[in-house]
């Protein structure tokens, strides 16, 4: 990219720099510590120039917006032709109390919905099972049957309004639950858009949220692309979340290699369902974290839509360009967010925002300052949402394609982040691939290793936190909390009982039969059978007790 005798200039140039004006500089001002490291403790140089750049080559690694390999972002235009999608994570208590946050929120200039479901929901229960006590809508809504995805979404225009749903090991008896609920309001399913967590392999890695073995969970989620690709055309049925692995203490460079190489392996067992590269890989998507670093954040985000078109066209054969393209919704990090002194979340969050943002999500979820200590009260949910728009709107920031691109430390960085991941595509791969080093531990061990470096560095104060470590303040914290009414768990678990009562009990037993022999088959697509069984108002719970009863139930090996 820049002439061998330019580059030789400028390295004389930068020598003779560092032999004067910098020595100058530093006897009279020692910088202010001997080491400057990112937020995933990997050294940053005291200048970049181009001699940082000296292998890189424009078309090859860089190109044009909207144009292989993606470097400087999917779209033509990026956010000159249209902002990205603000979707608030939102989700708490009944169906009823959730609709209505979702309504506050588009009301007040939300873009798209984004749906939190609470821990027993997560793992497969109904509300008023015995495992599920204690649990009820404090991380999310609780979606039990039919009947409270009716209420969840109710005058909502869901063939207008894409939504995102954040689940994983029953994602697509949820799923099948809001197709059944929409095709009721008379919404064919093939005019429904959003996303589907569906991420299974980030379970294992990190979130820990799994209920079936490895194989089975796997077969559930091609079940879900393959259903998609035939009928769903605007659905993204996986959403490869690196956010996770992110918020259990990884690094940059791990979020975004162990993301992709999740990606990569649900790309080869759709291969192997006998499904067509280009028919199911346009409706992949991406989930990354945006945590404090901000140039490390924003090369990763670079770097990742190169990686991965350069291994989908070329590696794995794709044709259509779509296929090639990484679309990704980005969420600030919550694990960044602090109890003591909250208001200092704003601005966290803003500079995250800003981040996701010049990196060139597609999608957007600001948390919120109250996120430390509970749900989102719905001024702090109208904070983290205007803290977006004002980045849109204010800023300036999207009024070019990716500002940041050429600049030295930027690509540098990009290139770094590029060959850290493949270095550990190549560990990945002498392990077996994704599975087996799940089965290995590697991934839990890597994440394990780096939030601990991390925690260290933070209390020998080689990182400073704001308000935690240093800057320190006695305060006297009144912070409105978002509480869960006990009233709404007891009306909650009245609604399940009168649906059992009134639901035809012999269409449930043979929908949840039908259930049972598909899992018992190895090819055959389970969704028909949950929406079947959604219809007929099958519960979340007896579904997932028919797949336990033929899958069992996965225990993690104590990795040492």
């Amino acid at each position: 990219m820049f002439d061998p005798k330019e580059l030789d200039a400028i390295k004389q140039a930068k020598d003779q720099w560092e032999e004067t004006t910098l020595q100058h500089t530093l006897a009279r001002s020692p910088e202010r510590r001997a080491k400057f490291i990112t937020a995933s403790s990997e050294e940053i140089d005291r200048l970049y120039t181009p001699l940082d750049l000296a292998q890189m080559d424009y078309a090859r690694d860089l190109g044009l917006p909207g144009e292989y390999p993606f470097t400087r972002g999917v779209h033509t235009t990026m956010h000159r032709g249209r902002f990205w999608t603000m979707r608030m994570f939102a989700g708490f208590g009944t169906a009823e109390e959730t609709n209505a946050r979702f309504k506050y929120l588009l009301e007040h200039g939300e873009t798209g919905l984004s749906t939190a479901f609470d821990m027993p929901t997560l793992y497969g229960l109904d509300t008023d099972d015995e495992r599920a006590v204690g649990e009820f809508g404090k991380c999310g809504v609780a979606i039990s049957s039919l009947a409270d995805m009716e209420i969840l979404f109710d005058g909502i225009p869901v063939d207008q309004v894409t939504t995102s749903m954040t689940i994983n090991s029953p994602a697509a008896i949820i799923w099948a639950m809001y197709i059944a609920a929409a095709e009721k309001r008379g919404v064919p399913r093939a005019q429904l858009g959003g996303t589907i967590q569906n991420d299974i392999l980030k379970e294992y890695i990190a979130q820990k949220e799994f209920i079936f073995p490895p194989h089975p969970s796997m077969r559930l989620v091609v079940d879900t692309m393959e259903f998609g690709t035939q009928a769903m055309p605007l659905w993204n049925t996986i959403s490869i979340s690196g956010y996770h692995i992110r918020e259990a203490g990884s690094t940059a460079a791990q979020e975004l290699a162990f993301t992709l190489a999740d990606g990569m392996e649900y790309v080869r067992w759709g291969i192997a369902r006998g499904m067509n590269i280009d028919e199911f890989a346009p409706r992949l998507s991406f989930f990354f974290n945006a945590h404090n670093d901000f140039f490390e954040e924003i090369a990763k985000y670079r770097a990742a839509r190169r990686i991965w078109s350069r291994w989908m066209r070329d590696k794995m054969g794709a044709q259509n360009p779509r296929s090639w393209l990484m679309r990704f919704h980005t969420q600030t990090a919550g694990v960044s967010l602090t109890a003591q002194q909250p208001m200092n979340n704003v601005a966290r969050v803003a500079l995250q925002a800003l981040a996701a943002v010049l990196g060139g999500t597609q999608s957007l979820h600001t948390n919120s300052l109250d996120e430390a200590w509970a749900l989102p009260s719905e001024s702090a949910a109208t904070i983290a949402l205007r803290t977006q728009q004002i980045i849109a709107n204010e800023s300036g920031v999207t009024n070019t394609a990716d500002p940041l691109g050429g600049s030295y430390f930027v690509e540098s960085f990009t290139n770094r982040m590029e060959q850290e991941a493949n270095a550990y595509f190549t560990k990945i791969e002498k392990l077996g691939g994704v599975l087996p080093s799940i089965e290995k531990g590697f991934f839990q061990r890597e994440i394990a290793e780096s939030a601990a470096r991390y925690q260290t560095e933070i209390e020998k104060k080689e990182r400073v936190i704001v308000g935690v470590n240093d800057f320190v303040v006695q305060e006297n914290l009144k912070v409105p909390l978002l509480r869960v009414d006990a009233a709404s768990e007891r009306r909650q678990c009245e609604r399940l009982a009168r649906i059992r009562r009134e639901r035809d009990g012999v269409r449930v037993q043979a929908t949840l039969d039908a259930i049972r022999d598909a899992a018992k088959k190895d090819h055959a697509n389970l969704m028909p059978c949950f929406i079947d069984a959604a219809n007929a108002y099958a519960t979340l719970g007896e579904m997932m007790d028919v797949l336990r009863g033929v899958w069992g139930e996965y225990k993690e090996p104590v990795i040492v």
